[in-house]
């Protein structure tokens, strides 16, 4: 083989290995990063919902998720129920500019199950994302978030990123509303 032809062969394949590394860096830094800020990619939480089934945040994707940490014995959570109750009757069906559909993923912070359940119950929470590990503040689940009070939630689009936190009352529809199609 003619050495010119060689050369041509070795840029050839250089150019060929460059343009890989290019592509799959590209892809890599395109990927949001796994994070509890506005922009993350929400974390993963798997637990048991109020019937012992094993349920995952990424159960909801596809949909708009409000990830809602609370629990029965809180006062301002209990308070805040009921926006959260109408937020969901009124935008679980509609579609958004990421998601089909709305829906909460709540995150109990309480240390007993009937508890729990009497204020899913109480409170009328129809949606049927509920988990807890009834640990209280040593939930794994709030560690993840880096949860420090409740009320506490965060606002994810269809592809499980927070586009919001800690959005109550008229903010949280006014944040759901910017997402409307």
């Amino acid at each position: 083989m003619k050495p010119i032809k060689k050369e041509k062969i070795k840029m050839k394949k250089l150019i060929f290995t460059l343009s890989i590394v290019v592509f799959a860096t590209g892809l890599l830094l395109a990927q949001p990063k796994i994070g509890t800020a506005i922009g993350d990619k929400a974390p993963e939480l798997t637990g048991k919902s109020p019937s012992g089934t094993t349920i995952k945040l990424s159960d909801t994707k596809g949909q708009l998720v409000l990830l809602d940490f609370w629990a029965a014995w809180c006062g301002p959570c209990r308070r805040e129920n009921p926006n959260v109750v109408a937020a969901y009757n009124k935008y679980k069906d509609k579609k958004f500019t990421n998601g089909k559909g709305f829906t909460v993923f709540g995150a109990s912070l309480d240390k007993t199950e009937a508890d729990w359940k009497k204020a899913i119950e109480t409170d009328k929470l129809g949606w049927p994302f509920h988990i807890s590990d009834l640990q209280g503040w040593n939930s794994k689940h709030a560690a993840i978030y880096g949860v420090r009070s409740i009320p506490t939630n965060f606002l994810l689009d269809g592809d499980g990123v927070i586009i919001g936190t800690n959005l109550r009352g008229p903010a949280l529809d006014a944040a759901i509303e910017k997402y409307l199609k």
